[in-house]
């Protein structure tokens, strides 16, 4: 038994949600109607911003984006949720593990800088609409999004190589449903302090900075609504605002709750609600909060299934 604990282990057990069978097939109907709906709106979101000239502004673009990510999100996550429902067989490898997490990590750290810029974006659109287009370049936005992308892709790969340097000799049962680094640092027999700072500095400096940008870009905003002399104005600027700095709260409070918090070893299993919230409801929520609120996105959604329509008559 002493030699089987010592056994290094390549393998882990994701246990999931709960161990009631009788709870499994109502989960998975509903994770599964969840997945469809998140990849089929925030695909179908990106296929609209692309085909239609009309969208090709920064605020779009980067709603685009922002939708591209969160599929990313969903389907780098839910797919192996889904299937542990009823597979007796739960193993994940290590490098699986480290596969997912790289996604997850990339389009998370992504997903921050985007919001940043898209809070940004907006200030410059309300606080100084007359300088929009010089403040807004395309060429900007291409390099805020690149930017945002390359810094997803650089944390992810220092986070994952770190993740290598753990050791595992004992249990190897996930408290989970998806492999995230703090149930591997909980497992690990090598003291996982190395990662831990890093996480804090990484993750710290990048939550630090991008929240920062959103709560300064919106103040503003929120300066120059109390400004303005058209109660229609206000309302309809307010109203824009609020729903996106829910979504905003909503996604930076779960990470914040998981990756920044103190004690981060500390947890287990109350990691899971706040994961749920940033890697399936979020982004299942985005493509409603920023898109179906937004009159020109509804107004081209409109011209292309009459479109759809009038071509399906005609072929009749």
């Amino acid at each position: 038994m002493a030699e089987e604990n010592h056994t290094m282990k390549n393998e882990f057990i994701l246990t999931g949600f709960t161990d009631h069978p009788e709870l499994k097939t109502l989960l998975f109907v509903v994770f599964f109607a969840i997945y469809l709906i998140t990849v089929v709106g925030n695909i179908g979101l990106v296929a609209l911003i692309f085909i239609h000239r009309r969208l090709h502004i920064p605020m779009y673009l980067f709603l685009g984006n922002l939708a591209l990510v969160d599929s990313c999100c969903a389907c780098a996550i839910t797919p192996k949720m889904l299937e542990n429902f009823f597979s007796e067989d739960k193993r994940i490898s290590l490098y699986e593990c480290a596969v997912q997490f790289y996604f997850l990590c990339t389009v998370e750290t992504a997903d921050c800088f985007l919001l940043a810029a898209m809070a940004y974006d907006r200030y410059v659109a309300i606080c100084n609409p007359l300088q929009y287009h010089t403040m807004m370049s395309k060429k900007l936005c291409i390099q805020m999004t690149t930017g945002a992308f390359i810094a997803g892709n650089l944390h992810s790969m220092i986070r994952v190589g770190l993740v290598f340097r753990l050791v595992f000799c004992g249990s190897n049962h996930i408290n989970h449903f998806y492999c995230d680094v703090l149930p591997l640092y909980r497992l690990s027999r090598a003291d996982p302090f190395i990662n831990e700072l890093v996480q804090l500095i990484f993750s710290g400096s990048i939550q630090v900075f991008t929240i920062g940008s959103v709560l300064i870009s919106y103040l503003y905003i929120l300066l120059t609504i109390f400004r303005m002399k058209s109660k229609e104005g206000r309302a309809k600027a307010f109203s824009t605002c609020a729903s996106h700095f829910s979504s905003v709260s909503l996604f930076y409070g779960s990470i914040f709750f998981i990756y920044i918090r103190p004690n981060l070893l500390e947890g287990g299993g109350n990691d899971i609600p706040a994961a749920i919230l940033f890697t399936i409801v979020v982004p299942l929520l985005n493509p409603f909060i920023y898109s179906l609120r937004n009159k020109e996105v509804i107004s081209v959604l409109r011209k292309v299934l009459l479109k759809i329509k009038s071509q399906e008559s005609v072929n009749k």
